[in-house]
C-alpha cells in the first residue's frame, strides 16, 4: 500500500471514528457545528428550527465587549434551565473567531474556532465560562451562539449584552 493510499486510509478512519463519538455521546456540539455550510452554530436537530431570538428566557452576558494583551472576560448564562449551548468569540469587525475558552466545570472547549459547549446532557441553572484574549492583541469581542432548552426548543444566533 503506497503511503498516499494509507494517509487517505487512515484520514476516513478518523473522520468515521469522530462522527460516532460526536453522535455517540450527548457531551456538547461537534467541532462541525463551527462551519457546516448550512445553520453554521445551529445543532444538528433534525426538522428542529430555532426559536425566535427575542423569546428567549435566557439572560446571556459578557463582562466586557473590550479586551487587552492575555485579559479575560467572564461570560455567563443565567434564568430558565437548559440542558446546553454553543457559544463563540468574535471579531466584531471582520467576523472572525478569536481567542479562546478556558476549561470549565462541565464544559468542552473546540479550540479551532474559538467555542465552548456544554459536557453533559443534565439541566442547568446557569452557566458561568471564562475567554481568554488573545496574549499579544487589543480590540473588541462579541459572543454569539445558541442556548439549548431542550432537543428541539433552541434559540440560536443569541449575542451577549455587555456591562460596559
Amino acid at each position: 500500500m503506497s503511503l498516499t493510499m494509507r494517509n487517505a486510509a487512515v484520514s476516513v478512519l478518523i473522520v468515521a471514528s469522530s462522527a460516532l463519538i460526536a453522535h455517540s455521546f450527548p457531551d456538547g456540539a461537534p467541532v462541525d457545528t463551527c462551519v457546516k455550510p448550512s445553520k453554521a452554530n445551529e445543532p444538528n436537530h433534525g426538522q428542529a428550527k430555532s426559536e425566535p431570538v427575542n423569546t428567549s428566557p435566557y439572560t446571556f452576558t459578557a463582562s466586557s465587549s473590550q479586551y487587552g494583551p492575555g485579559s479575560q472576560i467572564t461570560v455567563t448564562i443565567s434564568g430558565s434551565s437548559f440542558k446546553g449551548f454553543f457559544l463563540q468569540a468574535r471579531d466584531p469587525e471582520t467576523d472572525a473567531w478569536i481567542g479562546s475558552w478556558a476549561q470549565t466545570e462541565n464544559t468542552n472547549t473546540h479550540p479551532e474556532c474559538s467555542a465552548v459547549t456544554h459536557a453533559d446532557p443534565y439541566e442547568k441553572q446557569h452557566a458561568t465560562l471564562i475567554w481568554n484574549a488573545p496574549p499579544n492583541a487589543r480590540g473588541r469581542v462579541y459572543f454569539t451562539g445558541t442556548i439549548l432548552k431542550e432537543y428541539a426548543k433552541y434559540w440560536s444566533n443569541v449575542v451577549a449584552t455587555t456591562k460596559n
